[in-house]
């Protein structure tokens, strides 16, 4: 089994940087294990754009929406937010 690469978007890392260095440590580390395991059961499926399928993966009180590329192997985190913002205009 080849593991996922993750890829984390500007965006995503503008608001890592903003954040405590512990805060941002913490999602920093549950974001690697997405890795090994791409859709974790804490994982939920929010739908689809174009070919990818779009998750939304709770990390305390923040949560990370991330697109899985399955044919490229990639894990492309699309935006950090705590969870009212993260769903206004994805």
């Amino acid at each position: 089994m080849r593991l996922y690469s993750v890829e984390v978007s500007q965006r995503a890392q503008k608001f890592l940087v903003k954040l405590d260095k512990t805060i941002s440590e913490r999602i920093e580390e549950r974001l690697k294990k997405l890795k090994e395991n791409p859709v974790p059961s804490d994982a939920k499926f929010i739908g689809r754009e174009d070919s990818d399928k779009v998750f939304c993966y709770r990390i305390g009180d923040y949560r990370a929406l991330y697109k899985l590329k399955d044919a490229e192997k990639i894990v492309l985190i699309a935006k950090i937010d705590k969870r009212p913002k993260i769903y206004s205009k994805f």
